[in-house]
């Protein structure tokens, strides 16, 4: 028998692989240990040595390939089992443990889990090389910049060591010049023997002469030989010469601008202003003396319509502080900062002795749309016509088929919401410029703005349907804008069509056909059958020739803008109609209160080109905001005037805006809430184009009533950003899109917090929606419901309880809940709440006529025999707009 720590240390578990076989010992040694004490006492303690896990691998017999597939019942594939192996010199009993071959899912799973630790150490591997990237970045700036702080550092000093220099070597030089000087007077002193002192400092007026006297010679310097012929002084007068040769020299350092106190041990100097400062005085006190015989300068001071003080005071050229006491002495109390108006500022300028020149703002827009052109300048233009009429009367389809496509088939609902400009060339020669133009009623504007812009207006009125309300909207729009119209009954292939009821029709708003004897053009047509469209170009083409369309195209352009959209792969794209002169690429525009420069010009047919003449409808890039529908455009000389322009007309519109916007306190804001009565759907709108965005806001407020309105929080052009959530948050506000969406960023935070966006694609589904939420506003009608009448035959008084009345119910019904009025001699004694209702013992839930019951009136007991209660109910009842 195998001893137990032998056979402990010799057990080994086996995991079979593919080349072999990992062995597992057994990492815990077991033995006995003979512990001694004291006395001759011991004992037997059972001790286990841990040793470190060691895997090897250990081979594995392998049998042949014939021999596995000569194995019954196992099928040729599989491996085979690998045999346990009797180590030498070990228990044939104790056989190593083999573990049976990995299933297919757990060798799937084995190789998952390698391929994700292989993918987690390929991702570590490179957030670490990122890492490493970033600091090594991060250094390199730092260096860079420390670099930078050094080089700096050494150029100061470098320039502080070049002053300081200079400065040694200009000292120098004056020292020597001064040297130079005090030779040159000592030899004529020596000569003449009299020292001329200079002239006193300021005065111009030179002092008595002086003796002359021996300078000190210098430092190694030899003493000069007293001048010949001379008696040589005694002790007293050698010293009274001394002193005053000493206040004489005194004297002339003084002039020149230096004082020397001559002394046994040291010479102290002091420097006076330099020969560029007495320049400068001397140039001061020169210009002082003119100024004094010239007289005081008038000058030309330009007034806007607001200025402020320092402003002010900059233009007349004297100090502020002046002004602010001038116009405190005439009782006006301002600040530096303080604005003035044009007619405070001018009583001022007087004050001060210049001339006011009043100016306005709107100066700038002075010369902006260029001088007259003349007539022989001018050339025949193409003929812009204005396609009106009402809905669905096939507008957009008539000229679809005009320029053989199909914008029809791409807008939402197969209605037109957008303003569209094309050129139509149908062989004449002679190309005709149409504008599209809404049916629907909410873009009004789009139809007065195409009106506005066109030479001829074509009113498509439907044969089988007739004359309808935009039709009539259309008519006076045309007549308003004093143009021409041409009557196109269209859908004359209709069973149900009938022209000649048109006609009729038309006689009720002044049009007069050339049938009946007026001079409106009309044209029966066809858009799907394509009939009688030659003659609808010969009648826009006749009327054009009667009107004589010319315009100069060697100018600078002007036009209008028909539509313009923010597109998130070009810009802002405005879409404008030239009147006259040429556009080109580069040129610099403004139109309203944005300007820019023409980067491309896009014809309707999507093609880009390089210049558009009168009459031409194109695409603009360029711009650097959204600008309004009907803005004219204009081109200009530079980007300054351009700047000048827009700011100008910026500040006007924002002037607008503050004036026209109602200002509410906060007292009446807390009232109102307060009562109930601030019910407002407070909306922001963004548009695909700038003419849908206002024909909805137009449309919205239109739905306003004196209990429920739309507030407009924001309405503008292109996608929905998270600054429209963030604002409709703060306000708890509707987000309409209107043929556009939201971003990522702003849908993620409108799902956050819970902002509600609402996409349209047809405006008077909007509409419809934003009318239904408003009448949701509005406060239900009370409306009375009488259910019956009971008459009291007795009272009963129960203690605890009160009076109830015995009754006979006279018609109708009297059910528990309701409000009852008790009635005496007919006339109403209590209104108030039904507080029980009893038949014999039992509460019931309602009586009805001819039986008798039980009524008690909640908090109220003067019930007397004979007076008659009526019951009856209140009923809410919603209301619309």
């Amino acid at each position: 028998m195998t001893d137990t720590k032998e056979q402990d240390t010799t057990a080994r578990i086996a995991l079979s692989r593919p080349g072999g076989r990992l062995e597992l010992k057994k990492t815990v040694d077991t033995g006995v240990v003979r512990q001694s004490f004291s006395h001759g006492r011991s004992k037997a303690v059972a001790v286990e040595v841990k040793r470190k896990r060691n895997l090897k691998p250990v081979s594995v017999a392998r049998p042949a390939a014939g021999a596995a597939g000569g194995v019954a019942g196992r099928p040729p594939e599989s491996p085979a089992v690998p045999r346990p192996v009797a180590d030498a010199g070990r228990s044939p009993t104790r056989r190593p443990v083999v573990l049976k071959p990995l299933t297919e899912e757990e060798k799937s799973a084995r190789v998952r889990a390698l391929v994700d630790s292989r993918k987690a150490e390929e991702e570590a591997r490179q957030r670490a090389e990122e890492n490493s990237r970033r600091l090594a970045a991060e250094q390199a700036r730092r260096r860079s910049e420390e670099e930078a702080a050094v080089r700096r550092q050494a150029e100061e000093e470098a320039r502080k060591k070049a002053e300081e220099e200079a400065r040694r070597k200009a000292e120098e030089a004056a020292a020597r010049l001064l040297a130079k000087e005090d030779q040159e007077r000592h030899r004529r002193e020596g000569e003449t023997g009299v020292s001329a002192a200079p002239p006193e400092a300021g005065t111009g007026i030179p002092s008595e002469p002086t003796p002359a006297v021996r300078p000190t010679p210098r430092p190694g310097e030899p003493a000069r030989p007293a001048a010949k012929g001379k008696p040589k002084p005694t002790k007293g007068e050698d010293r009274t010469d001394k002193g005053e040769a000493k206040r004489a020299a005194i004297r002339r350092e003084s002039a020149r601008g230096r004082l020397v106190l001559d002394s046994d041990s040291e010479v102290v100097e002091r420097r006076g202003p330099s020969l560029a400062a007495l320049r400068r005085h001397r140039e001061r006190e020169r210009r002082q003396l003119q100024l004094q015989d010239a007289g005081p300068i008038v000058r030309e001071v330009v007034l806007p319509d607001t200025i402020t003080v320092g402003e002010l005071a900059n233009r007349m050229a004297v100090r502020g502080a002046d002004v602010v006491k001038q116009l405190m002495k005439m009782g006006v109390m301002a600040t530096i900062n303080q604005a003035l108006d044009a007619d405070t500022a001018e009583l001022l300028v007087g004050e001060f002795g210049h001339q006011p020149k009043r100016v306005s703002e709107a100066d700038v827009e002075i010369g902006l749309e260029g001088i007259e052109d003349r007539p022989e300048d001018l050339h025949p233009r193409a003929p812009v016509v204005t396609v009106m009429g009402h809905v669905d009367h096939g507008k957009t389809s008539l000229l679809d088929a005009l320029r053989d496509s199909d914008v029809a088939a791409r807008e939402a609902g197969g209605i037109t919401q957008h303003i569209g400009a094309y050129q139509v060339d149908l062989g004449t020669g002679q190309p005709v410029t149409f504008i599209d133009t809404p049916g629907h009623a909410a873009f009004t504007e789009m139809r007065s703005r195409g009106a506005k812009v066109t030479d001829i207006v074509v009113l498509v009125v439907a044969a089988d349907d007739g004359v309808m309300p935009q039709t009539v909207e259309a008519i006076a729009h045309a007549r308003a804008a004093g143009v021409p119209i041409v009557v196109a009954i269209n859908k004359i292939d209709r069973p149900d069509a009938n022209p000649d009821r048109v006609k009729q029709e038309l006689l009720n708003h002044e049009l007069v056909t050339e049938e009946y004897g007026g001079d409106v053009l009309s044209v029966p047509v066809s858009a799907v059958k394509r009939t009688n469209l030659d003659r609808l170009i010969e009648a826009i083409q006749l009327q054009a020739e009667i009107l004589e369309l010319r315009a100069n195209p060697e100018r600078p352009a002007q036009g209008t803008v028909i539509e313009a959209k923010l597109d998130r792969g070009r810009g802002v794209v405005a879409t404008v109609l030239i009147e006259r002169g040429t556009l080109k690429v580069g040129d610099i525009i403004v139109c309203g209160g944005q300007w820019g420069r023409v980067r491309a010009l896009v014809n309707d047919r999507g093609q880009n080109i390089d210049d558009a003449g009168p009459s031409v409808p194109v695409e603009i890039l360029g711009l650097d905001g959204v600008p309004e529908a009907g803005d004219p455009l204009v081109v200009v000389e530079n980007e300054r005037r351009a700047r000048e322009i827009t700011e100008y007309r910026q500040r006007k519109r924002r002037a607008q805006t503050s004036a026209t916007t109602p200002r509410s306190t906060v007292e009446e804001m807390f009232s109102q809430l307060a009562s109930g009565e601030a019910k407002e759907l407070p909306v922001v709108i963004k548009s695909d184009v700038h003419g849908s965005m206002e024909a909805i806001v137009a449309g919205l407020q239109k739905l306003s009533t004196d209990e429920v309105s739309v507030r407009v929080l924001h309405a503008g052009v292109g996608a929905i950003t998270e600054s429209d959530i963030t604002l409709a948050l703060a306000s708890k506000a509707w987000v309409l899109g209107f043929n556009v969406r939201a971003n990522a960023q702003a849908r993620e935070l409108a799902k956050r917090d819970g902002v509600d966006i609402r996409y349209h694609s047809i405006i008077y589904e909007l509409l419809d929606e934003a009318k239904a939420a408003l009448s949701g506003m509005l406060t239900p009608t009370a409306r009375e419901t009488t259910l019956g009448h009971a008459e009291i035959r007795e009272v009963f008084t129960i203690s605890k309880v009160g009076k109830i009345a015995g009754c006979r119910v006279l018609d109708g019904v009297i059910r528990r809940g309701a409000r009852v009025r008790l009635l005496r001699d007919d006339i109403v004694i209590h209104d108030g709440a039904l507080g029980s209702l009893k038949r014999f013992k039992d509460d019931v839930r309602e009586v009805r006529e001819g039986f008798e019951c039980g009524i008690g009136i909640e908090g109220y007991n003067d019930l007397r025999e004979g007076d008659v209660i009526e019951a009856y109910e209140i009923e809410q009842v919603a209301r619309t707009l």
